[in-house]
């Protein structure tokens, strides 16, 4: 919840008028390396949902999240909608193990209806881009790939690319707000 990337994505999300809610897998609260069994961080996933609208019941919601964090919402959802939830945002989806190429964490993505943003970086040694265009395509759709050129699963850049990491999150966020945007047209 405190980390860096996240606290200024959060931040910037806020100057551009969209209200995120952090929260802690029970791992991490606990301080431990192993991440939490599935259905422990699916309950995780399902009471920060209830929060978010308990807190903005006005607000459209999306849910997600970094890495893991958006893994684990996208199995909730694809086990049981999650409430008023009207489409996932992935900062960096964890698609297979570093070195791994798989698209076997994906599977459970055919079971989600609602729209899915996927934002990430060309050099993530965690989404061979090999295995997530196809995992993109075949949801049709529901799937928006968003790639970021040069950048990892941090959303780090290295310096040859002529951009910085803010430029990157500008330009996540500026594909955050027109996604938003585009989900429920003006009638």
């Amino acid at each position: 919840m405190t980390h860096p990337f996240l606290e200024t994505f959060a931040a910037e999300a806020c100057k551009r008028r969209i209200a995120t809610v952090r929260y802690q897998f029970p791992f991490v609260e606990e301080g431990k390396k192993r991440p939490d069994p599935p259905s422990l961080a699916h309950a995780a996933v399902r009471a920060a949902v209830t929060e978010a609208m308990r807190l903005c019941p006005n607000l459209p919601l999306l849910a997600g999240g970094k890495s893991f964090g958006g893994r684990m919402t996208s199995q909730a959802q694809a086990l049981s909608p999650l409430p008023g939830v009207k489409g996932l945002v992935f900062l960096g989806f964890p698609l297979h193990a570093a070195g791994r190429p798989s698209r076997t964490r994906a599977e459970h993505l055919s079971a989600v209806t609602i729209p899915m943003l996927f934002l990430q970086g060309t050099r993530d040694a965690l989404a061979d881009l090999e295995q997530l265009k196809p995992v993109a395509e075949e949801l049709g759709d529901r799937a928006t790939l968003k790639l970021f050129d040069g950048a990892d699963h941090a959303f780090h850049v290295p310096r040859r690319t002529g951009k910085t990491d803010a430029d990157v999150r500008q330009e996540m966020l500026d594909t955050l707000v027109s996604w938003i945007e585009g989900l429920d047209p003006p009638s």
